[in-house]
């Protein structure tokens, strides 16, 4: 990266909002809020963390999805999967699931503890139009799967996707070229990372204040505010006092019509009336 790239910075802050999804699992929605509906090609960006056994007891029992991924990242607690593709695995503190739904799939995100802090993120990446109508593909990756770098000092990454000082994360998607960094930074640390060109990006702070952008142009990043990025190619971050973590997500825009409802996201109307019809006749 050459000294005249372009430095990104905030475009647009957004906070999210509280929400509730499965069978009451109380959350923060990010993405998918009237105040921020999508950033191409993400669809939704939920933020679950609750010490109180009663906001995610009950969990997301069986329901369908078609057209899109969903990309689940466990910071803490334990949480089953279960699809009607003969799928299962265990979510685990610092590991990832990405599932493919495809041309439709049901399935199920049940709690394994009855007590403790469960806390994550579920992200939903669309599908381009060639690829809503392929076969359901389940990931799940470990935490000892998922490289972590010391990328400078007192920053430390892990690297869920994209690749960060040449090590490469174990998800890969060519139809959106995903990147998605759990980023920690000790107090006043710094760090400079090169998104590529044309990626839509932004970066959520979950704890602490980080200072994004450079000279004039930077402005603060507070905890659980989302920043979407841009103006550039050049990520510059620099944490407060109190250090900063923080989730930093890009990937190519697919640029195309989305009909979307409840856990359905295709083309056009008349798909997206199609998907209710194939779930309600047992098709998926």
């Amino acid at each position: 990266m050459t000294e005249t790239t372009a430095a990104t910075r905030i475009i647009r802050h957004v906070r999210g909002m509280p929400a509730s999804d499965g069978a009451g699992v109380k959350l923060t929605r990010v993405i998918g809020t009237p105040e921020l509906p999508d950033l191409d090609p993400f669809l939704l960006l939920d933020e679950f963390g609750t010490d109180h056994a009663e906001d995610y007891l009950a969990g997301f029992p069986d329901h369908p999805h078609r057209g899109f991924e969903t990309v689940t990242y466990m910071l803490d607690g334990r949480m089953r999967h279960r699809d009607n593709h003969g799928n299962e695995g265990l979510l685990v503190p610092g590991s990832v699931q990405w599932m493919t739904a495809g041309r439709g799939l049901v399935h199920s995100e049940m709690p394994e503890q009855e007590a403790g802090r469960m806390r994550g993120f579920q992200l939903w990446v669309n599908l381009p139009a060639r690829d809503k109508m392929t076969a359901p593909k389940y990931q799940e990756f470990a935490p000892e799967r998922i490289p972590v770098v010391a990328a400078g000092e007192g920053v430390s990454v892990k690297v869920i996707a994209g690749v960060v000082d040449g090590v490469e994360g174990p998800i890969a998607q060519p139809a959106t070229d995903p990147i998605y960094l759990d980023i920690t930074l000790a107090p006043g640390a710094n760090w400079r990372y090169g998104l590529p060109e044309g990626h839509n990006a932004f970066a959520y702070a979950f704890e602490g204040d980080v200072h994004v952008g450079e000279g004039e142009a930077a402005r603060t990043l507070s905890s659980q505010e989302l920043a979407v990025l841009g103006g550039g190619a050049r990520l510059a971050v620099h944490a407060g006092d109190a250090g900063a973590h923080l989730i930093l997500v890009a990937g190519r825009p697919l640029r195309e019509p989305v009909a979307r409802h409840g856990p359905f996201v295709m083309n056009t109307r008349e798909e997206l009336m199609q998907a209710f019809v194939d779930f309600q006749q047992g098709r998926f």
